[in-house]
């Protein structure tokens, strides 16, 4: 059997590419050296994958960015509004689409999530006036490379229907007539490909979805016959993840693709499906390894699938793989040396999954018994431990009654109870964080060597909270946030606080270009410690007449913004969480505090990727917010916020949420998403953002003053509030204050109309 991975993490070990980045970005790198930079990691993840005993290295799944936006620089999909950089250097062009342009006023392609991951992809953009100009793919480059020294390349390439799935049209543009245009750039890819490789992989993820139009279902045959045509004798490996195939099953099959890539973690219960119906000629590759986790995988239940297929179709026709890209898993377990032996030897990150496909091949072709033994013998020691099961959180959750779920009266009387506020027309807030700037960054670190005692930090941090409050004073902001100086990330902070939850050293995932994040472990049953915000928005509230909003994360995002345990439904890891949060916003409240936000920005992204799997996690997912929200009076008003997730589809469930406010982004997609507001009657006030804050540009105020009353015609002015896109963690203060200042007067502007 050939064992191979969907994809290695692009970041590194210890995020070289993060820093390569961000010194390119800063003028303090030159393009040759982050090329070099960029190749050096290239040739480290191929030795992995080899000296793991893996039959290919994966090429083409290493991005600069992003490799939505690599298929849209191929193809030429440039918007009208870069037509000003086309005499750039090819890397500017790159990074401009990516991060917009500071210097010409260009904002970025608009950003949203992966499917249901926390991977955030640059959606292309088709108009209907944009010529385009094919280019080529670096995927190429790197397999001549990777040949070149002496791998065994598979290059891995998004498809060309997931692409134009995912691209947005614009300008009255259509997208399918672009099809033939499209198919053309990857036929003329594939045959540059295949000198250099024996296979190719083209990711199709999108037929595990609802999302493929009929009219393009009915090309998906024809386009696939050429595709294949132009690879000559090699193997197209159609590949698809993150669930079953459901009602692309038939499409899948006959593709014409040599081989066929399916999701066994995310959609094991395809497989039978997929075996009747493949082809007698058609290799099966089993995604077996999850993408997704950081646990080991359990032999046992592992081999059961493998033995199951090869007794069908035999081991010449059955590959090994992973579930999908490893891009979702932290790169080594080995850098982490801190973690308790229990929690440490049950994980497996990048470099050990691809030893994991090795191992597993090894059982089925050597027989070899002894690595079975010792991962029975390890997942049973860590099932045995005690912190796995706490008696008193699981007889909690299962108390909660239905009254658990709901506010004391509808919104329309919370919303009466909630005029003592005396807010303004279009209220102006920020959504959270505030610049964490080199001196917050150094005061955590000094305080996490131990550089810096307790009370030192408390000071620090209380400093640094004082001048946000003052600087939303100047700016004239309505309701004011304490910036979140003492969080080093919103997940995270809550994840120390909690039981149940560990930390890894270096465990860095990818969520966009160069930002990282460390996601928690969710190992046990989790509850709250202690009071985790009370104190220093208190102290907030202490130097301001205005109303400052207690700031939580949500249950559903703390649940998908981390590594989850594999042994408690997910749903009874969310009722948990919810609790604690639960316990938390009372506390608030008690000690005076009246605005509330829990953010649920991963809401939409954990998602499901069918309308019948969708549904049941949206119950319960929706009804954890509510558990965590609901203990208050009708005097407190709760806020959520939501970021860079398509959610038209789920306003009801939104509804359902019973928010008093929230805030979305909307501004990359130019107030798009509110259109849905006209169809669907949402009774709550709803925040848009009016700017982006993943680009460095400043807007204008006639910029955000269009945006706002391009708002007003889908939401009334009284149930209008004023805020940015998200946080402004990651941004400056040369870009932050200016911004909301024009925010706040765009606010005052269209208040006067």
């Amino acid at each position: 059997m050939q064992t191979h991975i969907l994809g290695f993490p692009s970041i590194g070990k210890r995020r070289e590419l993060k820093q390569a980045l961000e010194s390119f970005w800063k003028g303090d790198l030159s393009a040759e050296s982050l090329l070099k930079a960029s190749t050096e990691l290239k040739k480290q993840h191929w030795r992995i994958q080899k000296d793991a005993g893996l039959d290919y290295v994966t090429t083409g799944d290493f991005s600069l960015y992003d490799r939505m936006l690599d298929i849209t620089c191929m193809l030429g999909a440039v918007p009208p509004r870069f037509s000003c950089c086309l005499g750039d250097s090819p890397l500017d062009r790159y990074f401009s689409l990516a991060r917009g342009d500071v210097n010409r006023n260009i904002p970025a392609l608009e950003m949203t999530k992966w499917f249901d991951t926390n991977y955030h992809y640059l959606v292309p953009e088709i108009d209907a006036n944009g010529p385009w100009i094919i280019r080529g793919h670096p995927v190429v480059e790197d397999t001549r490379r990777a040949k070149g020294l002496g791998f065994s390349p598979k290059p891995a390439i998004i498809g060309p229907f997931t692409w134009l799935t995912l691209a947005k049209a614009q300008g009255g543009a259509l997208k399918w007539p672009r099809l033939k245009a499209v198919i053309s750039a990857y036929e003329k890819l594939l045959a540059d490909l295949t000198p250099y490789c024996d296979c190719i992989q083209i990711e199709e993820p999108v037929l595990c979805t609802e999302l493929l139009p009929e009219e393009a279902a009915n090309q998906f045959r024809r386009a696939y016959s050429s595709l294949n045509a132009a690879c000559g004798n090699k193997t197209l490996i159609l590949t698809t993840y993150f669930g079953p195939l459901a009602g692309n099953l038939e499409l899948a099959v006959n593709s014409g693709c040599a081989a066929l890539h399916i999701d066994a973690v995310r959609g094991k219960e395809q497989l039978d499906g997929v075996l009747a119906a493949l082809p007698g000629d058609m290799v099966l590759s089993l995604g077996i390894v999850d993408g997704r986790n950081i646990w080991k995988t359990d032999y046992t239940d592992t081999m059961a699938l493998i033995e199951r297929t090869v007794a069908i179709l035999g081991k010449k026709r059955v590959w090994l793989g992973s579930s999908c890209s490893l891009l979702h898993c932290p790169v080594d377990v080995e850098e982490e040396t801190a973690l308790p032996e229990h929690i440490r030897n049950r994980m497996a990150f990048a470099v050990q999954k691809c030893a994991e496909l090795a191992a597993l091949n090894g059982i089925i072709e050597k027989s070899d018994d002894m690595a079975l033994n010792e991962n029975v013998a390890l997942l049973k020691i860590a099932a045995a431990h005690p912190d796995s099961r706490i008696d008193k959180v699981r007889e909690r959750a299962a108390s909660v009654t239905v009254t658990d779920f709901s506010r004391h009266s509808a919104y329309s009387e919370r919303h009466a109870a909630q005029a003592w506020l005396k807010l303004p027309l279009l209220p102006t807030t920020s959504i959270g964080s505030f610049p964490q700037t080199a001196s917050i960054r150094k005061i955590r670190l000094d305080y996490k060597r131990g550089d810096l005692n307790e009370s030192d930090y408390i000071t620090a941090i209380k400093r640094e909270i004082k001048e946000c409050i003052e600087k939303q004073e100047k700016l004239g902001l309505d309701v004011l946030v304490h910036g979140e100086a003492e969080r080093n990330d919103m997940v995270e902070y809550f994840g120390q606080q909690l039981g149940g939850f560990c930390f890894t050293q270096n465990g860095w995932v990818q969520s966009y270009g160069s930002r990282c994040v460390k996601p928690p472990v969710i190992y046990g049953d989790v509850y709250r410690k202690h009071p985790m915000t009370v104190d220093w928005i208190l102290y907030a509230q202490s130097l301001t007449q205005k109303p400052v909003k207690g700031m939580l994360t949500g249950p559903v995002t703390i649940l998908c913004w981390s590594f989850v345990r594999d042994d408690l439904e997910r749903s009874e890891v969310c009722k948990q969480i919810a609790l604690a949060i639960r316990d938390e916003v009372q506390d608030l409240e008690k000690a005076g505090i009246r605005i509330i936000q829990i953010d649920e920005a991963a809401l939409r992204e954990g998602m499901p990727l069918t309308r019948a799997e969708a549904e049941i996690y949206l119950q319960w997912a929706v009804y954890a917010f509510r558990l965590a929200s609901s203990g208050v009076q009708d005097t407190t008003q709760i806020h959520t916020h939501m970021c860079y997730s398509e959610f038209n589809a789920i306003l009801p469930w939104i509804a359902k949420m019973d928010a008093d406010v929230i805030s979305i982004e909307s501004s990359r997609s130019g107030m798009e998403l509110l259109d849905a507001f006209t169809e669907f009657k949402y009774q709550a006030q709803v925040g848009p953002g009016v700017y982006d804050i993943h680009s460095p540009r400043i807007p204008s105020v006639e910029e955000m003053v269009e945006l706002l009353q391009r708002a007003l015609r889908h939401i009334s002015k009284e149930k209008l509030w004023v805020n940015p896109d998200c946080g402004l963690k990651t941004r400056q203060w040369e870009e932050t204050y200016p911004s909301l200042e024009n925010m706040v007067a765009a606010a005052l502007r269209v208040r006067e109309l």
